[in-house]
């Protein structure tokens, strides 16, 4: 009992000394995470176009190699950056058709 009560009385001096800007921002988990597995993606996808670069290098299909960077980097636009393409698309739009 003497436990809880050391607890909340130090959780309550915390949060009087602390500033109320640090208490309003909290931890952002959900943020933190997504941001993790985007990164973890990314090095993955970089790895596998990397694997398969090194298939075309080695056969000496540098057509082939060309367009597969192309459209790797097209798929990876795509894949981590949609607010970009949502953005490059509105904007042909406003292009074309006025």
């Amino acid at each position: 009992m003497r436990s809880i009560l050391a607890v909340l009385l130090a959780a309550a001096i915390v949060a009087l000394v602390a500033p109320a800007a640090a208490l309003a921002s909290g931890n952002s988990i959900g943020g933190n995470l997504a941001g993790l597995l985007r990164e973890y993606a990314g090095e993955l996808y970089t790895g596998a176009v990397a694997i398969f670069a090194l298939f075309f290098l080695v056969n000496r299909r540098f057509t082939e190699l060309m367009m597969f960077f192309v459209a790797a980097i097209v798929v990876g636009w795509f894949v981590f950056a949609p607010g970009q393409v949502a953005d490059a698309a509105k904007a042909i739009a406003h292009q074309v058709l006025p």
